[in-house]
């Protein structure tokens, strides 16, 4: 790896994130996973972003507390929602008010101290909720934004910010992930896990994850 390709890899500890990271290393990237302590209900999804960074070789991995359980609206902060076991029309109340617009801000600014010009995330528009801050339109919006708003921006520095996954199916990303070696028993993905990462096997989340094994005719190592 050079030491000017430098990327920050958003780092939640599901099976996205874990395989957006397998991705950049291939890619040659000199990878720094950025995972949020944020207030989540489902807080062992930083063990498991841990257990990730780790085996998928993140030279560094950085845990950021960010408290957004104070601006309340979503099942996933505010514990006195819950986190819905079937599906519902429109946008699902586990949807975080602008989490991934705050997110990539704070990899922008770790990325712009290091000298990378890479922010992955691993946001998907086939298989997804509806989330409207996993769209093309939005990372664009944020890539543009990032180019204005920086230091290194107006010096002439170009940010990316990179989706592998944007296109893929469930399916597909599981294929891909177990390709390059991802060990998805490492991962959580539940809304509502129980304290060990249980998979409640109801929510969006673990009803997505399950279509997309099921379409790769695998098993899921789901810890249940």
């Amino acid at each position: 790896m050079g030491a000017d390709k430098k990327a920050v890899v958003l780092l939640s500890g599901g099976l996205d994130s874990a395989t957006t990271l397998a991705l950049a290393r291939q890619e040659g990237f000199a990878c720094y996973a950025l995972s949020f302590d944020y207030g989540q209900r489902h807080r062992s999804e930083l063990v498991a972003a841990q257990a990730v960074a780790r085996a998928l070789g993140a030279l560094e991995h950085q845990v950021a507390k960010l408290d957004m359980s104070f601006i309340g609206g979503s099942a996933l902060t505010d514990m006195g929602l819950a986190v819905p076991q079937a599906p519902t029309a429109g946008i699902p109340i586990t949807y975080v008010p602008a989490r991934n617009t705050v997110f990539l801000a704070m990899a922008l600014a770790w990325a712009e101290v290091l000298g990378a010009r890479d922010l992955f995330i691993g946001v998907n528009a086939v298989d997804y909720s509806g989330y409207p801050d996993c769209r093309p339109a939005f990372l664009k919006a944020f890539e543009g934004l990032a180019c204005l708003a920086t230091k290194a921006g107006v010096e002439g520095g170009a940010f990316r910010v990179r989706a592998p996954l944007l296109h893929l199916s469930k399916a597909d990303i599981i294929k891909t992930g177990l390709s390059l070696g991802v060990d998805y028993s490492q991962t959580v993905s539940c809304y509502a896990p129980g304290e060990r990462g249980q998979a409640c096997g109801v929510c969006d989340a673990c009803r997505l994850r399950a279509k997309g094994f099921a379409e790769a005719g695998l098993p899921d190592p789901a810890r249940i």
